[in-house]
């Protein structure tokens, strides 16, 4: 069995990487500061540890030694991650991880960067073409752990992948980010108040993108590659399609809020490394995907 640890397991992204990881035969441990998960996925080993912790970490390692590193842990919190000072925390810990896992032995680690690294007045992404010019603090800490991570594997001889995270729904996201929040109102007959929607982005179903992650961790590929559909996919569309698969159409209001005037009009991901050289293709159409995420949240409400 292949030992792998995995951050952020009771997060968006970590939940549906656990059953992927079992499904392609690791021995998976998940750490989480809040203790055992209880009734969810008993094949996985859970660890309880505090990441900003330094003997926590070196006690991890020491008790699990793995040979993959899958790291998700951040501090996402809606409304503020953009802007917290918890990125600055987590810049150390991810580090203070990665040199622990040298130490004990580890072969292959991915860690999850994000689309919020690059300049996004181009718009179009392209891993190691396309400027990095983060504009929060978020994206900032993001793009300088980068940085140190892949330089330290470099001299460690441990093999690293950077995951570039572009924007993801389905089930577990957060009720108040964008998709999740237009669901809710929709299945509670309540009207969508929305901007004109002519942004252009980039859309990943989230069990897409643990495949991804997992498909990438398993490969030698080294360096940034984006984790996105790399379909462009206007906001509008999106939107209606979800009122469509809801049958509230008509609760839909396009414009009736102003847009960020620092909202870009085009954030499209380059999917050729993922594709060509990680070996990855999605699953899900978009209609699959936002069909199971309504599905998910019907039984919620």
């Amino acid at each position: 069995m292949k030992n792998v640890l995995l951050t952020g397991a009771r997060g968006f992204i970590g939940l549906h990487c656990m059953e992927i990881l079992l499904e392609k035969g690791f021995n998976v441990h998940a750490v989480s500061s809040r203790g055992r998960q209880i009734n969810y996925l008993k094949q996985v080993e859970w660890h309880h540890a505090d990441l900003h912790n330094a003997e926590h970490v070196l006690r991890l390692m020491a008790e699990i030694k793995p040979e993959y590193l899958l790291h998700l842990a951040w501090d996402v919190s809606q409304g503020v991650y953009w802007s917290s000072l918890e990125n600055l925390r987590w810049i150390k810990s991810s580090l203070t991880l990665f040199q622990a896992f040298i130490e004990s032995g580890g072969r292959r680690a991915l860690m999850a960067g994000s689309c919020a690294e690059y300049d996004w007045s181009y718009g179009y992404c392209i891993e190691e073409k396309t400027p990095l010019k983060p504009s929060t603090l978020y994206g900032s800490c993001k793009d300088a752990l980068r940085t140190v991570y892949l330089s330290a594997a470099k001299e460690s001889g441990v093999s690293c992948g950077w995951a570039r995270l572009f924007f993801l729904y389905g089930p577990h996201e957060h009720p108040g980010r964008l998709i999740p929040s237009v669901i809710i109102s929709l299945l509670k007959k309540e009207t969508v108040l929305c901007t004109h929607g002519e942004q252009v982005r980039d859309y990943l179903y989230v069990k897409d993108a643990a495949r991804a992650l997992v498909s990438f961790l398993e490969s030698n590929v080294e360096g940034p590659v984006n984790i996105a559909s790399g379909t462009p996919l206007v906001l509008k569309d999106l939107i209606y399609y979800t009122a469509e698969i809801t049958g509230n159409s008509g609760l839909v209001q396009l414009g009736a809020l102003a847009a960020a005037k620092d909202d870009p009009p085009l954030l499209l991901a380059s999917t050729k490394r993922l594709h060509s050289e990680v070996g990855w293709h999605p699953g899900y159409t978009l209609y699959e995907g936002m069909e199971e995420t309504v599905k998910w949240w019907l039984k919620k409400l």
